[in-house]
């Protein structure tokens, strides 16, 4: 789907398909190295019951309690995506508004159900930060992510919650916040904010990405609306399996020991970037997710000689506010990045003319 010029159906994996597969993968927000071995394990012993339809009781159980809530206000999707399509579909809305740059899904599922879509487009000289003031009063409908993909922005809870409105609804996409230290800033969770809508990616953190688990947070009022669009059986036993696994102490406690190293790693990518500002890269900061987003001279044939040299990385061009000069790059260990900065080297000299 083509709007503006901007590819909202082009996503990372896109990049590592095909004559991409042997590439090392920066461009895929999937934590490296998962799932882990007791998660495939958890996965596995559940195909013993694929005979029988899926009971998503236990899991949406497992899920409520992780975020302090009754089990009617979560519902369990195929990943954060289906809840996209659901909310598109279900909601009747009028003056549906998607903060960009950011996951481009929101936006092509509001599209594909008939919405006329407005934008705001936060700015680079603002830090691609959030000003409430700037969406539109009428705005029934408000998508935000938290942290932001592709920019990882972190945005105050605070300046979230000032979207709310009576008869709007605010869709907060917090598919990264297990990435963040502590959750800070997170409204998963969170009853006191009138029309709340929060969505939940289990495929990030734990590498799920093909098997499909999300979930929403909402009213049950919303939630009625959600399931009444839902499929049935729209979420397989191992996913369920998965998802009541990834919100146990044990899997909580390994994803914030994950998040404290993914800002470690991100620190010393962020550092190894700066030695090219020079040459006029530079970091949308302060990044908080386990990406970062790079402005730099050329960046197309930077990327296509990256290509050459083995590394894949995001082009930006497909997220509404941002241009051809924009890469996005997912954050891995210590010897990737080294390895991916001495590509990035030969890559932008081979650009020079």
């Amino acid at each position: 789907m083509h709007t503006d010029g901007h590819d909202l159906r082009h996503h990372g994996d896109s990049e590592v398909r095909d004559d991409g597969a042997a590439l090392v993968d920066l461009a895929v927000n999937v934590r490296a190295d998962t799932p882990p071995d007791w998660l495939r394990e958890t996965i596995a012993a559940s195909l013993v019951g694929l005979a029988a339809y899926p009971d998503g009781r236990a899991a949406r159980a497992a899920v409520a309690a992780r975020h302090g809530l009754p089990a009617e206000r979560v519902l369990l999707t195929a990943g954060a995506a289906e809840a996209f399509v659901l909310l598109a579909r279900a909601l009747k809305v009028r003056r549906p508004v998607v903060v960009h740059p950011q996951f481009t899904e929101p936006e092509a599922a509001l599209r594909d159900a008939g919405h006329t879509v407005d934008r705001v487009l936060l700015r680079e000289e603002d830090g691609f930060r959030l000003d409430p003031a700037a969406v539109p009063e009428d705005a029934d409908l408000v998508v935000i992510g938290n942290p932001t993909n592709p920019t990882s922005v972190l945005h105050p809870a605070a300046a979230i919650a000032r979207l709310a409105r009576p008869g709007r609804t605010l869709v907060v996409d917090e598919a990264f916040m297990d990435a963040v230290p502590g959750e800070r800033e997170a409204l998963a969770g969170r009853t006191d904010v009138p029309g709340l809508v929060v969505l939940r990616s289990l495929t990030k953190t734990w590498g799920l990405a093909g098997l499909r688990i999300g979930y929403v947070l909402a009213s049950p009022e919303t939630m009625g609306e959600l399931e009444r669009a839902q499929p049935l059986w729209p979420v397989s036993t191992p996913a369920l399996a998965a998802a009541e696994a990834c919100v146990s102490p044990r899997a909580l406690a390994e994803a914030a020991h994950a998040a404290h190293r993914v800002a470690t790693e991100r620190a010393h990518l962020v550092a190894g970037l700066a030695r090219f500002a020079a040459a006029g890269v530079r970091v949308a900061e302060p990044a908080e997710g386990p990406f970062v987003l790079v402005r730099l001279p050329g960046a197309a044939a930077v990327r296509r000689h990256l290509r050459d040299l083995g590394f894949a990385v995001r082009r930006g061009d497909t997220f509404p506010g941002l241009g051809e000069e924009w890469l996005r790059l997912a954050v891995r260990d210590r010897g990737t990045v080294n390895s991916f900065l001495r590509a990035l080297d030969r890559a932008m000299t081979l650009t020079r003319p």
